[in-house]
């Protein structure tokens, strides 16, 4: 109510005098009736209260009513003399139950204007509905200052007003949380009602995840290829599992599904002839595309929308030392002698020579830079060399220092971490993790300085600014990549270790015993570890899966022929590939091998040689 000095004073005379008529009244009624009960007089219209404060007329009956009454109108004349109301005196003030909400005043029947107390409390009234912004702005500007909050405070404000609530509880709002936890990226808005009942849902998974995964509550089961003979190669992407063996076969499994029957995909060789075949050597796997290289020089690639027939092959002179495929899209590198070929798919799905690199030494390990748009990227580590080679450009020296091989090499993005062998303490060189950028071609940093040998580094896998290294020492060390320093350092394995990956909070380590160990990163801990014969030459796993390959390094077993028909014998000296699933939305019946489930009534056999340990068998009684 805005007014200016003359109205307001003009205001306060005509309430002063409004109060004066009021008290004599008061004292009228009560001289008229000196023993009438106080429940009979009626409260002066319009003052039952007044911003919280109730202002009515003392009643008989009560010396305490009295002197509250007398107090309440002590406070009113203060307020229209423009004091603060803190002149009470404090023995006034007694402790009583809130009092009831304001209630807009009945005008009367001469007008609204006529009677000022009952503009005063719709006054207040509109004083203590203060609106917020929300009524204010618009609803979209609204909601691109909540889209800032995160879960939290948007559960604060949903308690504020009802408008606040629905602005907090919109979905838009909700969806973009899901999309920035990570959680249901490849859904759409409109494919949830609740995506506030959606984040929850993820987020009690994910919780009950970790805990299965601490606990090693889920099922596990043994990827075998009885005919493959001895295991040469495993390799896993989106829990697609890839294995060559020394037969020449190569097969698929999809652990994502228990009854999938894995496919071998066919090769083809140089030669038609009925001859043993060729022992694959390695075997790479993306989302799109399979790839085997053989001891003779054949590179075979099958893609996995297609079917079993290889889309390409190419031949090298020599045998090949590395294989390399790219994490997406369909380009392949392959090191055979001093050579380095990459192929890949022109726009009309031919397959041609993108690049060729004459290289200076042999190649011991060979990786594409992921996310490269254009032409493939590839890094090769050579005994004591570096190579970073570009199609159309001459391959260029990223690191070269003589007498220190490099002894393990990933590739990220933009940066290359590899581990380089010292001279040892005598000339004060030790091994040591050397990080380079890709750009610039410049040693970003030095990590570690360890007597044993960096045999696995994980760094494209890993949180953002770190890394996690595997050594001969037996030792797993996680490194600080901004501040150069180990944050921590697990005795892991006996006999070194030969491969590691890591998460925001769980390290899963294989070792040259054939131990698979999984440790809390924060905490430092064991959870819990598995055992094999052969040593862990494969890891893989994601938010509820685990991949681990045991391949032996013999694959020609002695004291049993390889071409013996009794396959049994080599049981022991063949390698095996493990599957682990913690899902939550795991059925019962779904943890149990297809081999487990069978009920005896198929026409087929099976093969028995496979140990059970508990009888999950529906048997039929005849």
């Amino acid at each position: 109510m805005a007014a200016g000095p003359s109205e307001l004073e003009l205001f306060r005379r005509r309430w002063r005098a409004e109060l004066a008529g009021a008290r004599q009244g008061k004292k009228r009624r009560r001289a008229a009736e000196p023993g009438g009960s106080p429940s009979c007089r009626e409260p002066v219209s319009g003052w039952s209260s007044c911003g919280g404060v109730p202002l009515a007329a003392p009643r008989d009956g009560g010396g305490e009513e009295e002197r509250r009454g007398a107090g309440y109108f002590a406070l009113a004349r203060s307020l229209l003399d423009g004091k603060a109301p803190g002149a009470r005196s404090r023995r006034h003030r007694q402790p009583r139950p809130a009092p009831p909400p304001v209630q807009p005043a009945a005008e009367p029947e001469g007008g609204g204007d006529s009677d000022l107390l009952g503009q005063l409390i719709r006054d207040l009234n509109e004083i203590n509905e203060v609106p917020f912004f929300d009524i204010q702005l618009p609803y979209e500007l609204a909601l691109k200052i909540f889209q800032y909050l995160g879960r939290t405070e948007l559960g604060r404000c949903a308690q504020v007003s009802r408008t606040w609530k629905i602005l907090a509880e919109d979905e838009v709002l909700w969806y973009r949380l899901c999309q920035q936890e990570g959680y249901l990226p490849d859904a759409n808005i409109s494919d949830c009602s609740c995506w506030k009942l959606a984040l929850q849902d993820c987020r009690a998974k994910e919780c009950t995840l970790r805990t299965n995964w601490k606990n090693r509550i889920g099922a596990v089961s043994q990827l075998q290829y009885e005919l493959g003979k001895v295991l040469c190669d495993v390799h896993s992407c989106d829990g697609v599992a890839i294995a060559g063996y020394t037969s020449g076969d190569v097969r698929l499994w999809d652990t994502r599904t228990w009854d999938y029957t894995a496919p071998i995909l066919e090769p083809v060789h140089g030669s038609a002839d009925s001859g043993p075949q060729p022992h694959v050597s390695f075997v790479r796997i993306n989302s799109s595309l399979a790839v085997a290289a053989y001891e003779d020089g054949t590179v075979n690639v099958w893609s996995l929308m297609i079917g079993r027939e290889p889309i390409h092959h190419y031949q090298h002179n020599q045998r090949i030392q590395a294989l390399a495929l790219g994490l997406e899209g369909a380009a392949i590198a392959t090191a055979s002698g001093f050579q380095v070929k990459v192929e890949s798919p022109d726009d009309r799905g031919y397959w041609q020579t993108t690049a060729q690199f004459e290289i200076q030494k042999l190649v011991n390990f060979l990786h594409l830079v992921p996310d490269v748009v254009g032409s493939p990227v590839t890094i090769a580590a050579a005994e004591d060399m570096v190579y970073l080679l570009k199609a159309e450009e001459p391959g260029k020296v990223l690191h070269s220092v003589y007498g220190q091989p490099v002894t393990c090499l990933d590739v990220s993005a933009s940066e290359a971490a590899f581990g380089v062998k010292g001279f040892g303490w005598l000339l004060n060189e030790t091994n040591k993790i050397l990080l380079y950028n890709l750009e610039t071609g410049q040693c970003l940093t030095k990590l570690g300085s360890s007597l044993g040998d960096f045999t696995c580094i994980n760094l494209q896998n890993s949180p953002p600014w770190m890394l996690v290294t595997g050594n001969k020492d037996r030792r797993v060390r996680v490194y600080d990549l901004r501040r150069s320093k180990s944050l921590c350092s697990l005795y892991a394995h006996h006999l070194g270790v030969s491969a590691v990956q890591m998460d925001d909070w769980k390290i899963v380590s294989g070792g040259e015993e054939g131990l698979v160990c999984v440790w809390d990163q924060r905490m430092g801990t064991k959870l819990w570890e598995m055992h094999a014969r052969h040593p862990v030459r494969h890891i893989w796993f994601n938010t509820h899966s685990l991949i681990t390959a045991n391949i032996p390094d013999e694959k020609n077993p002695r004291g049993a022929s390889i071409m013996d028909d009794d396959l049994t014998a080599h049981r022991r000296h063949r390698g095996i590939i493990y599957a682990y699933e913690f899902s939550v939305d795991q059925l019962a019946r779904e943890s149990v091998l297809p081999i487990c489930r069978s009920s005896y009534d198929e026409v087929t056999g099976y093969n028995y040689n496979i140990g059970l340990a508990v009888p999950y068998d529906n048997i039929l009684v005849t």
